[in-house]
Formats: C-alpha cells, structure tokens, sequence
C-alpha cells in the first residue's frame, strides 16, 4: 500500500440542484383525494385533515399533506369556551401560521396588497420532500360540486423579477396558469382577482401553500370561485375543511416537485508517471527481500485496484473501487476522480 497527501487543489467543493416527485409512487402528480373516518372525526379533526392518495383503510397508503382552516376572528368553528369570544380551533391555526410565517404576532397575511382574515392552508407531509418544493412547478385545480368553473392557480417565480423573504423563507404569490406559467385571458393582467388580491402564497421552504380565502370567495366575473367559507360564530370548523377538500376532489389536479440541493467533494487522486508503479503485495517479495520476478526490476508495473482516503491520524474514512484494475508504469501517468456526496 502506498500513500500520498493531497495538494489544496486536489479537493474540490460542489452542489448541484436536482429536482423529484413528492407524491408517493414517484407521481408529480396527485389526482385522488381521501380522508381518513378516524381522523377527521378525532379531537384533531376540528384543526386538520389528512389527505391520503387512497383509500386510508388500504395497503400503501400514506399522508400526502393536510389542510387547515385559519380564521383570525376564530370564526368558522366551535368555541374552546363559549364565554370567550374569538378562542378556537380556527384562530388558533391563524396563530400558529402567523407566528411561523410573519414571525410577529401583530402582523397581517396581504395577498397581494390586500388583507384577508382567513385563508386555507396546505401543509406537504415532511416526509414527501427532503429539502424544499420547487417553485414554478405548481398546477392545482380547485372547482365546486356542481360548477364548471375551474379556478387553476401556480406561483409567480417565473413572473416576478425579484424573490420576496419572510421568517419561513422565500414567499411567491399565487396567480392563474400552471407550472409557472400566468394564464392569459384572465381578470387581472398580473394573475390576481379584481378585489381581493392574490389567490394566496407559496412557501417553498417549509412546505406550505395559503389559499387566500376571499379569493375563493370571490364572484366568477372577478376570478374566484364563488365559494363561500363557512365563517359564523361558534360553528363546527370541520364543514370548511370538509368542502375545502371537494374543491381539491372535484378539481383533481394537484401538480408539485421537490428540490434538494446534494453537495459533493470532488477529490483528484493524482498517479504521475514515477509513482505507484511497485506492487506492495508481500507475495510479489521472496523470503530473502529479492523481488520474485526479475521483470519487475527494469519493467515495474503495477495494477490500482483500490483508493483509501485517510486522515492525518492514518484512520481510514473512505474507500473508491475501481471497476476494473489500472495498469500503472513508468510510462503511464493516472488521474482519478472520487465524488462523496453528503
């Protein structure tokens, strides 16, 4: 075995981004929507639904994301106390998405430029994306029992010149088209409704999609969907959630990717042409420390097999096989490449 120590410019330090499916069966896209009798009807069930790809109660079937219902005024579910106004399930969802996202308990969700008290949140399980989403890559369709209205929303990166930063990352406005692409034809020339801003926001980073709620709620001449959120005082919160996933179930279409960005060490094993070249086998040796063949002694020649990265204290952290042996001499000179991605 022989050993040399690296020069600075051997190592080198790379990331490249690669892009996946997040749903299970490595789809990109999700067409079926179930929810699970267990857990909708759970103390869970007033804050969330879990979305399956099917049937719960099957093999194979898993968490896809959730949905909640946010209301800042509380509206739109049952009271924790009914002599506390403003205190449930609804507005506590506001308040956790607030804090995460706005990081002030003071602030506003603006879509757009306009304020809204409510919206619907989708929650990616973390388990279908390693890293982040992938901006640009958003297609859902929502449509209303009953309705062949299909309101069809993506991002804004691809339309936006520059990103806009919340505490939970990057943030993208929801408009009209798929993949990125703004659909043209629309109310708004920018992708919003007439009145009530955007149809919500994407936040790649933490896997999170707001649908703004009045958006939804909006006339069909002005781009929404004329559906109406269920928003009364001290009302069972599950009939939102519950009529939100049709819009998911009727409109089946819902199209996203992840991203991760895989960084690697590039390390240039470097054999010139006077190194390497005598096997260090201790049956190529006779008893007496004579090379057994005597063609070695003019013609040496050697064959790599193998490379070892070690550390300064001589421990073995690393092993690079080779597919097939190097032929090594004096006449020949060896550049090898190891990739170790983390």
């Amino acid at each position: 075995m022989s050993y040399k120590r690296f020069d600075t410019e051997d190592v080198v330090v790379g990331a490249e981004s690669i892009t996946s499916p997040i749903w299970s069966g490595d789809s990109t896209t999700l067409t079926t929507f179930f929810t699970s009798s267990t857990q909708t009807g759970g103390a869970s069930g007033d804050y969330y639904y879990d979305i399956y790809q099917t049937a719960s109660n099957l093999a194979g079937s898993k968490v896809q994301f959730s949905i909640a219902y946010a209301d800042k005024l509380g509206s739109g579910s049952l009271l924790f106390n009914s002599n506390v106004e403003g205190k449930s399930p609804s507005s506590t969802v506001f308040g956790q998405y607030r804090n995460l996202i706005l990081g002030d308990e003071d602030s506003q969700f603006t879509f757009g430029s306009v304020t809204s008290e409510h919206f619907y949140a989708i929650n990616i399980d973390r388990a279908r994306y390693k890293e982040k989403l992938l901006p640009g890559t958003l297609d859902l369709k929502l449509q209303v029992s009953g309705s062949t209205n299909v309101l069809r929303i993506t991002d804004d990166s691809k339309v936006v010149a520059t990103t806009t930063f919340s505490d939970s990352g990057r943030v993208f406005e929801l408009i009209t088209g798929s993949v990125g692409t703004l659909s043209t034809g629309k109310v708004q020339t920018n992708g919003y409704t007439a009145n009530s801003g955007s149809y919500g926001k994407l936040l790649p980073d933490i896997g999170v999609i707001l649908i703004n709620g009045n958006a939804l709620g909006a006339p069909i001449a002005s781009g929404g969907l004329a559906y109406t959120s269920s928003r009364g005082n001290n009302l069972l919160g599950q009939n939102n959630l519950k009529t939100f996933s049709q819009l998911l179930t009727y409109g089946s279409n819902f199209r996203l990717q992840a991203e991760e960005t895989i960084s690697s060490n590039f390390v240039f094993v470097r054999a010139r042409n006077a190194e390497f070249n005598y096997s260090t086998n201790p049956s190529n040796i006779t008893g007496s420390g004579e090379l057994l063949h005597n063609v070695m002694i003019n013609s040496p020649q050697s064959f790599i097999t193998s490379v070892g990265l070690y550390n300064d204290n001589n421990d073995l952290l690393a092993v690079a096989k080779l597919s097939r042996p190097l032929l090594k001499d004096f006449t020949k000179e060896s550049l090898i490449r190891i990739k170790l991605d983390y």
